[in-house]
């Protein structure tokens, strides 16, 4: 009898919490339309989940002190992503911030390759075709290929790069200490979104008031209560699956939020966004299809203390 795959499971887990992602601007336009401004969003929601998220560092405190070495980096390499990537939709068209975003799976196949001696197989490279085409597809760059123009665009595209050599920590790392590594992304996500809506504003000015805060409570509540789970889908995944396959099953988010805004406001999902959803779809087929093979010594033991 065929020995069950490991990596199943954390795949559709992965695809899950990328979906999930898929429908984080709708609490974010929520907030904003409360009357929080676009810069403030990401640290409001940071903010409060860092908040819910103080009970598990009291209870979990000796995990924290103890690895610390563990977590700190690969945590702070995922806060950092994420915030450039907020960062670069408020500085560039989010079409290009997504385009520029999602070029970590070329990224991380490639770190795969020479840090974690993992092997190119046809079905890789099919996949990434697929990816890429069905991405292009359903963003429709205009202008030709999302070279960097602007601070926005190189903030993705860093942001995509990040994710990619956080990805390899994560799974060099090996399935431990999940819960910390979840709480040190979310804690540096708040910080580095403080940091760069100083930098980009260069002041505080605009901080929410209580009257607005009040006003998107609901939505503000609802992201932070969720937090946990969708990164725990995006962190747990990342340290059992290889980067290549993180990156392109990640890209179920485009589908998810491109259909999600078709149906809950006026933009478009006609043929051309079939297509191009239906090629991204079969790019996670295809590279799910083949069972993951990757030299065992460049993982870590996750028994090991």
């Amino acid at each position: 009898m065929d020995k069950p795959r490991s990596d199943l499971l954390p795949s559709l887990g992965l695809a899950f919490g990328a979906a999930l992602w898929g429908l984080y601007w709708i609490p974010v336009r929520g907030i904003e339309q409360s009357g929080v401004s676009a810069y403030w969003t990401g640290p409001v929601i940071f903010a409060v989940s860092t908040l819910l998220f103080v009970p598990l560092v009291l209870i979990r405190w000796r995990n924290f002190a103890a690895h610390w070495h563990h977590t700190l980096i690969p945590g702070l390499l995922a806060g950092f992503a994420f915030s450039l990537y907020i960062a670069s939709l408020n500085l560039t068209d989010v079409v290009r911030a997504i385009l520029l975003f999602y070029m970590s799976p070329l990224w991380s196949t490639l770190l795969g390759i020479v840090v974690l001696k993992e092997r190119l197989t046809g079905n890789r490279v099919l996949g990434l075709l697929l990816a890429f085409t069905g991405l292009y597809i359903v963003l429709v760059v205009e202008s030709g290929l999302p070279i960097p123009r602007n601070t926005g665009d190189w903030f993705a595209l860093i942001s995509g790069l990040c994710w990619s050599v956080a990805s390899v920590k994560l799974f060099q790392d090996g399935a431990r200490y999940i819960i910390e590594k979840v709480t040190i992304f979310i804690f540096f996500a708040l910080l580095l979104s403080l940091l760069l809506m100083f930098w980009q504003l260069g002041n505080f000015d605009g901080l929410p008031g209580a009257a607005s805060l009040v006003n998107g409570w609901y939505w503000i509540a609802l992201v932070a209560l969720l937090m946990l789970p969708i990164t725990y889908l995006t962190i747990w995944p990342a340290t059992v699956l290889s980067p290549g396959r993180v990156g392109m099953l990640l890209m179920v988010e485009v589908i998810v939020g491109v259909a999600s805004a078709a149906m809950l406001t006026e933009e478009q999902f006609g043929l051309r966004e079939f297509v191009g959803a239906a090629l991204i779809i079969s790019a996670g087929v295809v590279e799910v299809l083949r069972p993951q093979k990757i030299d065992s010594a460049v993982v870590a033991d996750p028994d090991e203390p």
